[in-house]
């Protein structure tokens, strides 16, 4: 079975072709971070009208480096949310378009159900019940995986995914967007213990993740008690080293610490961990347990449609979704 997938929740248009859910034909990523660099951030009018541009060469690229044509797709596999509801309804509205002049079914699925199969399909590995561990720039989130498809909360954040809060320290250290990989370079030269940052707790919800208390102490930090974050910075430029460490350090363990406990209450037999952040070599360490922990692949930590294109064929039944399907921001995960 041949599946082209097609994501757009971001700022990447990304188009793959993948064989039986597992083997990766192509993987085509249009990046726009360079883009959106001197935003600061995402601005998401802007993906979206990129996204316009990129599509159908994305498209073509993906189906010529798969070495398929269109005849040879069995199943169009598109990532409706969660995301930007601009680039969502590109990616959407050109799976569809492709369904009706293909004459083939489309299956709309969500994205960071596909962000933990990633580690799946890298490692073809099932092993059930498992724990699945989402930390990415929009989400940070633990759920028991009872099967592909099925899945019950466990935690979540009530404030700021840890990709965020990575990205808003990176600002306040003067670093460029996006801030995951520049704080982890820069966490190398510091030292981790150099301030005392506390995790969030959230009260009668141990396995929940708060991280805009910590995101505050890195802003008195940097540019004092009285200062926000478009005010002078406060310190020395040899100290940001050592902030970015005492910032990575205590982020990463609330989310080892929290997903390895949650493993062991909900006799988890496996752990699988995708989103962006799922690259940082200092949370791989920190999560290595007795039990097997599954990591993405290169090249699938980051948003891509190989992800989606793998889980569309292993969610397919048969029956496509209807041409009325909506893109939905925040679509219930489980």
């Amino acid at each position: 079975m041949l599946v082209l997938g097609i994501e757009s929740t971001c700022d990447e248009m990304a188009a793959a072709v993948v064989e039986d859910g597992l083997h990766i034909r192509s993987n085509v990523i249009a990046s726009q971070s360079d883009f959106h660099k001197k935003f600061g951030g995402v601005y998401p009018e802007m993906a979206a009208r990129q996204h316009v541009d990129l599509l159908i060469p994305t498209i073509q690229e993906a189906l010529e480096e798969a070495d398929v044509g269109p005849e040879e797709i069995d199943l169009i596999a598109v990532a409706r949310g969660p995301g930007l509801i601009g680039p969502l309804m590109i990616g959407l509205n050109a799976a569809k378009t492709l369904s009706l002049a293909w004459e083939i079914p489309f299956l709309g699925v969500n994205h960071v159900e596909a962000h933990l199969y990633a580690a799946m399909m890298s490692n073809q590995k099932f092993t059930f019940p498992a724990l699945g561990v989402v930390v990415s720039g929009g989400h940070t989130f633990l759920v028991r995986i009872l099967d592909v498809g099925q899945y019950e909360m466990i935690g979540t954040t009530v404030d700021d995914a840890v990709g965020e809060a990575f990205d808003k320290v990176a600002a306040l250290l003067d670093l460029p967007y996006p801030g995951g990989p520049e704080i982890e370079a820069l966490a190398k030269q510091g030292d981790p213990t150099r301030y005392p940052y506390k995790a969030g707790r959230v009260k009668e919800h141990p396995f929940d993740f708060s991280f805009s208390g910590l995101k505050t102490n890195v802003l008195y930090t940097v540019k004092g008690q009285n200062g926000d974050k478009r005010g002078k910075t406060a310190i020395a430029n040899e100290e940001k080293p050592h902030v970015a460490a005492s910032f990575q350090e205590v982020a990463l363990r609330d989310v080892a610490t929290k997903a390895l406990a949650a493993a062991r209450s909900f006799d988890c037999k496996a752990i699988y961990v995708g989103g962006g952040v799922s690259h940082n070599q200092r949370l791989r360490e920190m999560l290595l347990a007795d039990l097997p922990v599954y990591f993405p692949g290169k090249g699938l930590s980051m948003d891509n449609a190989a992800m989606i294109a793998g889980l569309g064929a292993k969610l397919y039944q048969g029956k496509g979704d209807p041409l009325d399907l909506e893109a939905k921001t925040r679509p219930q995960f489980c």
